[in-house]
Formats: structure tokens, C-alpha cells, sequence
């Protein structure tokens, strides 16, 4: 009786291949070969799934994408979820871009992995684009729920300063200038301006 391949987990795989390959030497270390090495299988089966590098590309930034939307939800829902009020769901949510664990700071060196491939390749800047819209969207709603009604204050600036500031910390977290407590102390001073 022929095996049954989860076709779903097979592309799951591959996609973690590839994040592999990117944390440690980048993506432009990211070719059909490295990923099918990596994964321990053949490059044609990397290739039934996939048939252009750029296809495992977007599936490995999907994948990312959906990384960063769980590790988001898990720090502002909680488990169970804390009690807390608008600001502090903002500092969390905010905290949760910082790669102060192993897997934060995986997530970000994909992500600069991308962010390096898509300055040299712009046929991919929509699909990093669209995901920093997402976050700035996620700031600008929970800062809306923050903010005093009589502030007159621009929400959509004061989320491009925090979602700049978190990106900053993030960079000098791994570059290791920062402790995450130093980096959440920062956000803190900040976050303490916000009218």
C-alpha cells in the first residue's frame, strides 16, 4: 500500500529549509541545491512542490508572516489572557516584534534575511511591503484605543515611531548593544510620551 504524503507538511518542511539556509548565510544563500540538502531530500522533489526558487521564496515569507502574526497573538491574548488594559496590550504587542528569545531572534533574522533580498530584488518589495502595512495597521488600531480623545495627537506618525523604534531595538538586540530589558525600558520611555 503506497505511503500517504501530507503534501501540506512536505511545503512546511521546505519552508523551514529555507529559513534555516536564510538565518545563517542569507538568502542569497537560498537556492533549489542548499534547500534540498538541507531538508535531506532531492532537489526534484523540492521542485514538484516548487517550481521556481521564487515560489519557495513566498512560501517561506508566507510562512514567516504567519509566524509573527501567532508569536503577536500569543503575547496580546495571553493564556490565559491577563487582564490588562489598551496600553499595556500596546506594550505587549510591541515587545513581541523584539527577539529576546530563540525563536524571536530567528524570526528577525529571517526577516533581515528578506529585507536584504528585497533592496536587491524588488519584484519582491510588495510582499514585504504589505506585511509592514500589516504591523503599522496593528499599532495604529491599538493606539487608537490608547490615546486620549482630546490629544489631537496623529496616530498613523506616532505607530510609524514605535514600529521604527521596535525595529531599531530589534537590530541592536541582536547585534547585542541592547539587553531586552534595556530594549523594554526604551519602548517603556516612549510609550510613556504617547498623549
Amino acid at each position: 500500500m503506497p505511503r500517504r504524503v501530507d503534501h501540506d507538511q512536505r511545503r512546511a518542511e521546505f519552508a523551514e529549509a529555507v529559513w534555516r539556509i536564510a538565518a545563517e548565510r542569507g538568502l542569497e544563500a537560498v537556492t533549489m541545491s542548499t534547500v534540498a540538502a538541507e531538508a535531506g531530500t532531492s532537489v526534484g522533489r523540492i521542485q514538484h512542490y516548487f517550481p521556481s526558487k521564487d515560489d519557495l521564496l513566498a512560501l517561506a515569507a508566507a510562512t514567516l508572516r504567519d509566524r509573527i502574526d501567532q508569536r503577536v497573538r500569543a503575547a496580546i491574548g495571553g493564556s490565559p489572557p491577563a487582564p490588562r488594559g489598551p496600553m499595556a496590550t500596546l506594550r505587549e504587542l510591541l515587545l513581541a516584534f523584539l527577539p529576546t528569545d530563540e525563536e524571536g531572534r530567528v524570526l528577525a533574522r529571517v526577516g533581515a534575511a528578506f529585507f536584504t533580498h528585497t533592496l536587491r530584488h524588488p519584484e519582491s518589495a510588495a510582499r514585504y511591503r504589505r506585511g509592514h502595512e500589516l504591523i503599522l495597521s496593528a499599532v495604529a488600531d491599538h493606539l487608537r484605543r490608547v490615546r486620549k480623545p482630546s490629544s489631537g495627537s496623529d496616530v498613523e506618525r506616532e505607530a510609524q515611531i514605535l514600529v521604527a523604534l521596535v525595529q531599531g531595538l530589534a537590530d541592536q538586540l541582536l547585534l547585542g548593544h541592547v539587553t531586552a530589558e534595556e530594549a523594554a525600558a526604551i519602548l517603556q520611555y516612549q510609550l510613556d510620551r504617547v498623549p
